[in-house]
C-alpha cells in the first residue's frame, strides 16, 4: 500500500486517466474528487463489501437444482 500526504486542493495521478483530488479537508473528514473513464467502477469500501454479503446470502439460499439451472444457462 502507497500512503501519500496531500493538502486541500491538490491531486494524485492513477495511471493516465484516473485523477484524485483532495476537494476539503475538515474534521474527521477528507472530501476526494475521482475522476476516472466511465467504464471504471468506483464504489465506497462498506458499499462493495454488503454486496458481497448480499451475493453470498442468495447464492445460500438458492437450491443446488436452481444453481445447476442457472448454470445451464450462463454457458448457452
Amino acid at each position: 500500500m502507497l500512503i501519500l500526504g496531500r493538502k486541500e486542493d491538490e491531486t494524485i495521478m492513477i495511471g493516465n486517466d484516473i485523477t484524485i483530488s483532495v476537494k476539503s479537508i475538515t474534521k474527521g473528514m477528507v472530501k476526494i474528487g475521482i475522476d476516472a473513464p466511465k467504464d471504471i467502477m468506483i464504489l465506497r469500501g462498506e458499499l462493495k463489501n454488503r454486496i458481497i454479503e448480499s451475493n453470498l446470502k442468495a447464492s445460500n439460499q438458492a437450491s443446488s437444482a436452481q444453481l445447476k439451472d442457472i448454470s445451464k444457462l450462463l454457458k448457452k
